[in-house]
């Protein structure tokens, strides 16, 4: 049964009868009466057990579990990252093409947007696995391919896919990573490892490893097809970045106010391209035979006839050209631009993104559409799938975790992002992946 309370309006609360109105007491006139002042305001002397619960000071932790716990957010670890790691492979990480005009411009992206809450939704439990090509991902977010990753830590692409493993995402070997497919393959032996693959036309070449790759039980293969030539990363020329890298006395110098880092590359193997380490020939002359500006999409079709997996290609920044590789057999496209290390001024993967769902959705396609360049917080994760995007990959993000504190600094970033995406999703009244749609969020510039 409800009950309806009434409020004491004084407006309509009849006035006492005259009758029952005591008389009032004849005397001198006093003085307005002065308000008491609460218990709570008089001032008194502090006694001993009001101030000790507000002295109980914080024993300093300095160990790496303490450091990494004390990241809020990944800019938080990135700062820890450019602390730790010496310049030249920190702005490998950090930096981009020629003005880094296309990173920026991506990361400004997902902060000129505006979030559209509903209310009164019951967000107790928050979902955050979903379903990326056949399989199920705990989180929306996968590992991107990275080049040279033991150079930024020691520890590598063995702690990115074991973290990923850990997480129940997906993890992708770069070709020009530094641990091999097998070897991933055995460090994390239940991950769902993806291999990234530049596209040479030496077939024998990209066959060997697509076989190993299949061998190894990588069930999707990701094409990179944004590379006819290196873009111009002007940071990595500044400090006489070389690949392999090459240590310079600015490198040393560097280095030595870096004493774990140090300690590290010292120490371990050193680096290669570890899934190219059976060919013949210097690394400069595979990288040139990988960087291929004769490609078409015939390449593409021999690919597709001879990956028997998922095939998704990387590097897609025009409507046409993502209808183009769906057309010619792709499972899935990454709207990317490098991470802005190739073309400056590159389309951002973002603001493109509402355009290809729409085409995408007028040709009944179901290929997957996932998103990188410029991720920074779980946030910007939740904004792309809400705009359409079917899942994300997160390159720098993951890699200053790794700089920051290897593979339990990857851990962090994972932690970071699954902490923001549920907040984000439970403020914006969704409980699930599905319930995103473009009215949670508008784009501000459009």
């Amino acid at each position: 049964m409800t009950h309806t309370i009434q409020p004491n309006n004084p407006e309509t609360t009849p006035a006492p009868d005259a009758t029952d109105v005591p008389a009032a007491t004849p005397g001198p006139a006093t003085p307005q009466a002065v308000s008491a002042v609460p218990a709570a305001l008089k001032r008194r002397i502090p006694k001993y057990s009001d101030l000790a619960p507000l002295m109980q000071f914080k024993k300093p932790e300095f160990s790496k579990e303490a450091r990494l716990k004390r990241a809020s957010t990944i800019w938080e670890l990135r700062d820890i990252a450019k602390r730790r790691t010496p310049q030249a492979p920190f702005d490998y990480t950090d930096g981009a093409a020629e003005g880094e005009i296309t990173l920026r411009r991506a990361r400004e992206a997902f902060l000129d947007i505006e979030f559209r809450p509903g209310i009164l939704r019951n967000v107790s439990k928050i979902d955050l696995s979903t379903e990326i090509l056949g399989k199920s991902s705990r989180l929306p977010v996968g590992i991107a391919p990275t080049g040279f990753t033991r150079m930024m830590q020691s520890e590598g692409e063995y702690a990115g896919s074991q973290a990923a493993e850990a997480a129940g995402i997906p993890y992708t070997l770069s070709t020009m990573g530094t641990a091999s497919i097998e070897d991933v393959a055995a460090a994390a032996p239940n991950g769902r490892n993806w291999f990234q693959l530049y596209l040479w036309t030496d077939r024998d070449r990209s066959l060997e490893l697509i076989e190993r790759a299949a061998k190894a039980g990588n069930d999707t293969l990701m094409v990179t097809v944004d590379t006819a030539v290196a873009g111009a990363r002007l940071r990595d020329v500044r400090n006489g970045m070389t690949i392999p890298p090459a240590l310079t006395v600015k490198t040393v110098l560097d280095a030595s106010y870096r004493p774990a880092w140090w300690f590290n590359f010292l120490t371990h193997e050193p680096l290669t391209f570890a899934s190219l380490s059976r060919y013949t020939g210097t690394v400069a002359d595979l990288i040139n035979s990988m960087f291929d500006p004769t490609l078409t999409f015939e390449d593409l079709d021999w690919l597709r006839e001879t990956w028997k997996g998922k095939l998704v290609v990387k590097g897609i920044q025009t409507v046409e050209d993502a209808r183009r590789v769906v057309d010619h057999g792709a499972d899935g496209v990454v709207l990317s631009n490098h991470g802005g290390r190739q073309l400056d001024r590159a389309p951002i993967p973002f603001h493109l993104l509402p355009e290809v769902k729409q085409a995408f959705t007028a040709d009944n396609s179901e290929a997957a559409i996932m998103l990188d360049t410029g991720i920074m917080s779980g946030a910007d994760i939740v904004a792309a799938l809400a705009l359409g995007a079917d899942f994300t990959l997160i390159g720098r993000a993951y890699l200053y975790g790794l700089m920051a504190g290897g593979r339990a600094g990857v851990d962090r970033t994972l932690q970071i992002l699954e902490k923001d995406m549920a907040r984000t999703m439970a403020l914006l009244g969704v409980s699930s992946i599905s319930e995103l749609t473009p009215e949670h969020v508008r784009l501000l510039n459009n």
